[in-house]
Order: structure tokens, then C-alpha cells, then sequence
């Protein structure tokens, strides 16, 4: 028995955002999401800058703004750092069709971050991500996850991977 959930445990963890770790490659296109534009998008582009990656249930969209508003503050040099907003289309009772809208409109408003759409959950299957959570994760230049949290972040958080990020820039 102990056996049988320890392999329970090991397979419950094999896909999600470890530290340190590499997560498996994902790719959102047509039905199952991707950008703004239509355009398929790859997990595997998350390297050679430092990504900080939000994933959010639109209904949580406002959880971490004081994380937002800091990295905005800090105004990190673009050439090596990029931030990805990841939305997850199926966890809310709004329409589609206006999630995308607003998503063209901050596209185009902020076009520095990259704004993707995941439609049917494929990020908290696949990288065992919470749902109806925000998700915050840091990204290194290996492509890497160097931190991981879904809730809100405090303000200890914050400073340490405002710090983090600059570390690693």
C-alpha cells in the first residue's frame, strides 16, 4: 500500500511546476487556446529571459495587482526579462467571446506582456496548476522554474521575487 502512493505521489507531481525543474512542454492552438492573434503558443519559448508567468481564472484576475503594479515599478530591462498573462478561459461563467475582447484590448494596450488564452484547462492538467486560482511562476533564462505560488502574494513575497528576478536577470 505504501507503495502504491508513494507512485501515487511521484505521478500527482510529475507535471507540475517543480523547482528548479523544466515543466513539460505545452502547446495551446485552435480549440484549446493560444494568442491573441490566433497564433498558436509554446511553453518552450519561456527561456532565455527571465519570464514571470501569471495564470488566472478571470474571476481572480485582481489577486495579485500589488505584484503586478511592483514589477511595473521596477521596469526591467525587456531584453531580458518578459512577463506572460495565461488565461483560463474554463473557469469562469463569462463568455468567451468577451474574455477575448478584453484580451485584444490589453494586447494592445501593453505590448511588451503576451496575453494567451487556454480554453480548456490544458495548464492545470498538464502542469497540475490550481483552478480558479491565480498562479504566479517565475521562469529563468534555462527555462526553469525558479518560484511557484497559487494564492495571493504578501508583501515579503513580493520583495523576494522582485529580488529573485533581479538575481537572475
Amino acid at each position: 500500500m505504501k507503495t502504491f502512493i508513494f507512485t501515487l505521489f511521484l505521478a500527482s507531481n510529475l507535471f507540475s511546476l517543480g523547482l528548479d525543474a523544466i515543466p513539460q512542454k505545452v502547446i495551446l492552438q485552435g480549440d484549446d487556446g493560444g494568442k491573441t492573434d490566433g497564433t498558436l503558443w509554446d511553453s518552450s519559448t519561456l527561456k532565455d529571459k527571465v519570464f514571470v508567468v501569471f495564470y488566472v481564472d478571470p474571476d481572480e484576475k485582481d489577486t495579485n495587482n500589488n505584484f503586478s503594479e511592483a514589477l511595473k515599478e521596477k521596469k526591467f530591462d525587456l531584453n531580458n526579462y518578459g512577463s506572460v498573462a495565461i488565461v483560463n478561459m474554463a473557469a469562469t461563467w463569462m463568455p468567451n467571446i468577451a474574455i477575448e475582447s478584453k484580451l485584444k484590448s490589453k494586447q494592445k494596450k501593453f505590448p511588451n506582456a503576451l496575453y494567451i488564452k487556454d480554453k480548456k484547462k490544458v495548464l492545470v492538467k498538464k502542469w497540475n496548476l490550481e483552478d480558479d486560482a491565480s498562479n504566479v511562476a517565475v521562469f529563468g533564462k534555462d527555462g526553469k522554474v525558479l518560484y511557484f505560488k497559487s494564492g495571493k502574494l504578501d508583501k515579503n513575497e513580493i520583495d523576494k521575487v522582485l529580488r529573485l528576478i533581479e538575481d537572475n536577470l
